[in-house]
């Protein structure tokens, strides 16, 4: 049987709570073989981000052309890229590969609210690569600067999808807690909206919840399950890396990504 292969295309999280860490943790423990390449290196922990060392464009076209060439992904997750000359890039290869199923997680804005993008940045995000997507999954604060709106509700949120749909034609998966303190995220795509409601955990430690919502997903694109599926699936994992209530650091701390794994290798 025919593994299902897919690609994350992000920055490496020293800490391993969130990245490319976070998303092989995922994608592996969601059955699928995870394959990387690597936007920038980051020196952080649980308690911030010291320093960075943005890969060349050069490089990461190495990269991509090295992974489309050889074992060709059944999905793309894309995470944070921090500038316009990355996004060309990673644009330009995957149109020229015709990758599939491609989930971009649209990191825009940190949780403290600051900007985490140059201007020009988030013009070639917004240009180049969300009309690529099939699905993407912005936060609160990213679905205002994408769609312009201030979102206080249920029926901020709604609004802003469909805006931010129409926009890019694709699928908008609007996810709740910021601002809302709850668990809900929104689905709209093609003119209407459904709702997948969750419990919310009481867990502070929620470092890379974003990069694995996004992995789950992809991850199960990849396996051939179809959008709601895979939103559903998705979310259950994450529910299920939280409730674990694995408590590393001084920090946000990172999931349980494993919190499912069992067998010979895995006991004490």
């Amino acid at each position: 049987m025919r593994t299902p292969n897919i690609l994350t295309i992000a920055g490496s999280d020293s800490g391993g709570g969130a990245g490319i860490q976070a998303d092989i943790k995922t994608m592996t423990a969601n059955g699928v073989f995870a394959m990387s390449a690597i936007t920038a290196l980051t020196a952080q922990n649980t308690t911030g981000v010291t320093d960075i060392f943005e890969t060349t464009p050069r490089f990461l076209a190495e990269q991509l052309d090295a992974i489309f060439t050889d074992i060709y992904p059944d999905a793309v997750k894309i995470g944070m890229v921090s500038s316009a000359e990355l996004i060309d890039t990673i644009a330009e290869k995957l149109h020229a590969y015709e990758a599939k199923h491609i989930v971009v997680d649209p990191v825009m804005v940190a949780t403290s609210g600051s900007k985490l993008l140059r201007d020009d940045a988030v013009q070639a995000l917004t240009a180049k690569l969300l009309p690529m997507a099939e699905v993407l999954t912005p936060n609160i604060p990213e679905a205002e600067i994408l769609s312009g709106m201030t979102i206080t509700d249920a029926a901020g949120m709604e609004a802003a999808a469909k805006c931010i749909s129409e926009k890019y034609g694709c699928a908008v998966l609007c996810k709740g807690g910021h601002k809302m303190n709850d668990a809900d995220d929104l689905l709209w795509r093609n003119g209407s909206g459904k709702w997948f409601h969750g419990e919310r955990i009481a867990n502070p430690n929620t470092h890379g919840t974003g990069c694995t919502l996004s992995s789950a997903i992809a991850s199960n694109l990849a396996k051939g399950c179809d959008l709601d599926t895979s939103v559903e699936r998705a979310k259950a994992y994450i529910s299920g890396c939280l409730s674990a209530m694995l408590d590393l650091g001084h920090g946000s701390g990172p999931m349980d990504h494993t919190f499912n794994l069992k067998g010979d290798f895995v006991r004490d």
